[in-house]
Parts: C-alpha cells; sequence; structure tokens
C-alpha cells in the first residue's frame, strides 16, 4: 500500500485509509473481522470519533493488541475546555491505548463553533494541555463549511484538516487545499465516496489519488470493500479520458445536494430511517427501479409521510440538506 506524508505531523500513512463511521452497522464480531482485514490489507491509519456510537470501543476490544501497527485518529463535537477533555480520556479508555496520534475537532459547521473552539476555556486549550500530557500526538480540525475550515487553518493551530472531497464535491481544491498545502497542513479527504452513493468505486477512488491530497479515508465495514478500496491504491492509474467521462456523468446524475449518508440526521422522533429513505428514492427516481423500490419501501415501518416535521435532522446535517421538503416530496412519489 503506497503511503504519503500526512504534513507537518511526520507521520507517513497510506493513501487509501479506513474510516471508522460504518462499523457501527456490524455487531462486535463482525467488527472484528472487518478491523483486523484493514490492518491485513496494510492499511496504517484508522479515524473514527466520538460520535461514531461503538465504534471506538470496536477498535479498542479488537486491535489493542496491534496497536503498533497503525496510527490512530479520533475527534469529539465537544467545544468547551471541560467536554474535550472529558472526551479524550473516554476516547483513550474505549480503544485501550495511552496514546492517540491525531485528535480532531468534529464537524465545525458554524461560525459560533469556530468561535467557541478558540475561546479561551475553549476546546483547543484541552486539546494543548492533553498533548503536553502526551495523550494526543496532533490536533487536527475536520468539517463541511470550506470558508471556516480556511479560518482555522489561518490561526496556525492545526495540523490537518479533514473534509469532503470527491468528482462532485471540489470546492476544496479552490483554495483550502493550495492553503494546506502551504502550510504543509495533511489533507484527510472524507467522503471520497460521496458517503457510498458513487458506484463507480475504483473510478472515484482512482480520482481521488490523481489529487496532492494526504490520505482518503473511505468507510468500510465488509472484506469486499477493503479489497477494492486497497486495489485503488496498489493499482493505481490516471483515469482515462473515457473514465473520467464515466465517472462525471454519475456524478452529474447524482447532483450536488445529495445525501451522503452519514447519519448526523439520526434517530428521527418518528423512525424515519432517513438515508435509506433519501437511497431508495434516488434507485426510484433516477435509475429506473419504480416497481423494485415501491414493493421494498412498502415494508417501511415508517415513512416520509409520517414525517412530523420537527427539523431536529436539519439542524444535525452538516450539508444543510432541505430534509423536510425531501420527505414532502417523497411522500408524494412513494407515500
Amino acid at each position: 500500500m503506497k503511503k504519503r506524508l500526512l504534513g507537518k505531523t511526520g507521520i507517513e500513512v497510506t493513501e487509501i485509509s479506513f474510516g471508522g463511521l460504518p462499523i457501527q452497522r456490524c455487531n462486535m464480531e463482525e467488527a472484528g473481522v472487518v478491523l483486523h482485514a484493514v490492518l491485513d490489507a496494510g492499511i496504517n491509519f484508522i479515524d473514527t470519533a466520538r460520535a461514531y456510537t461503538d465504534s471506538e470501543a470496536k477498535i479498542g476490544c479488537h486491535l489493542a493488541d496491534r496497536r503498533k501497527e497503525y496510527f490512530l485518529a479520533s475527534k469529539s463535537m465537544a467545544r468547551d475546555r471541560a467536554g474535550m477533555a472529558k472526551d479524550i480520556d473516554l476516547s483513550l479508555a474505549a480503544m485501550k491505548t495511552n496514546y492517540i496520534d491525531l485528535y480532531q475537532v468534529h464537524n465545525i459547521k458554524g461560525r459560533e463553533d469556530l468561535d467557541a473552539v478558540l475561546a479561551p476555556g475553549g476546546a483547543l486549550e484541552a486539546l494543548k494541555e492533553a498533548q503536553k500530557a502526551g495523550k494526543i500526538g496532533h490536533i487536527g480540525i475536520t468539517g463541511h463549511t470550506i470558508s471556516l475550515l480556511i479560518e482555522g487553518l489561518r490561526t496556525g493551530e492545526f495540523s490537518t484538516v479533514q473534509v469532503p472531497f470527491n468528482c462532485i464535491e471540489q470546492q476544496a481544491l479552490e483554495e483550502l487545499f493550495p492553503l494546506a498545502k502551504a502550510m504543509n497542513i495533511g489533507r484527510i479527504v472524507m467522503k471520497p465516496l460521496g458517503g457510498g452513493q458513487l458506484e463507480q468505486i475504483d473510478l472515484a477512488l482512482r480520482f481521488i489519488l490523481e489529487h496532492d491530497i494526504s490520505t482518503a479515508i473511505p468507510g468500510m465495514d465488509q472484506i469486499e470493500q477493503i479489497q477494492q478500496n486497497a486495489a485503488a491504491s496498489e493499482k493505481f492509474r490516471p483515469l482515462s479520458d473515457q473514465e473520467r467521462q464515466e465517472l462525471l456523468q454519475e456524478a452529474k446524475i447524482l447532483g450536488p445536494n445529495f445525501c451522503r449518508r452519514c447519519g448526523y440526521c439520526m434517530p428521527c422522533a418518528v423512525g424515519i430511517d432517513i438515508p435509506t429513505t433519501f437511497i431508495f428514492h434516488l434507485q426510484y427516481t433516477r435509475y429506473g427501479m419504480k416497481d423494485a423500490i415501491s414493493k421494498r419501501y412498502a415494508t417501511f415501518s415508517s415513512k416520509a409521510s409520517d414525517c412530523i416535521e420537527c427539523g431536529v435532522c436539519e439542524e444535525r446535517c452538516p450539508y444543510d440538506i432541505p430534509i423536510r421538503e425531501r420527505m414532502k416530496q417523497i411522500a408524494r412519489e412513494l407515500g
């Protein structure tokens, strides 16, 4: 597996690494099979988060004995000093380690988030204290709002930045990635497969690897995914003109305002599986699967028509998708 330098951290990470969000869907035994396969494939960088329910616990349960084989990253949504300090200790305990290579401020979405983190008594203070205490190695920032990430990097406080980048979402290329490179800040690509929506996986990952990023962290919860993702690095070749057109055509079909299946919108107050509902609607409207999807959707216990428009899901969505309006549309077409 080819490696790239993670900016000023000095860490050499595999250019295709492991995103730990999807192993929430595995039971503990299944997660163990996946996690060991990740290391066996040569992947040496694992990224997870406090917000990913039991992802950290699964990593700790299965990989604590192999800790020397990988660099570890986690992140917290805490914005204040006390909350961040608590989350760092919880991460260390859950993952059964005394050291986390990279700890990140998770999902800087609004101005108030960045201000709170940087303010006196903010999360950055706890991160620096943990760094001095030898609990963490480096401090990173993640999010989906490019302008705020740029502002965060310009403070000089962060060694890495994690942001969505794929054949649909290329905003990071304009200013964020060039700034990060100039500042020797590691560029971690999340959602390289559009949250699992992009079907041409090899093309999508090779598109990413053509660019000057440090590592891409597609989420994986199956052995086949690990093998396929790793192959994009091991057998890398630049996209041909025809392959590029095929990928761009898929991107055009999905459009810019699509659900990445990150799951931050969940749980729904009335039990709607929001990401799956969006996927089914996409398959219904764009992929000619009207009969099959109608039958499968009919088995859902909670449907789009059950939405009470509370808006909690929209507050959580890092992509600002108008979920309530989408639910109305889906209800009209699927019930």
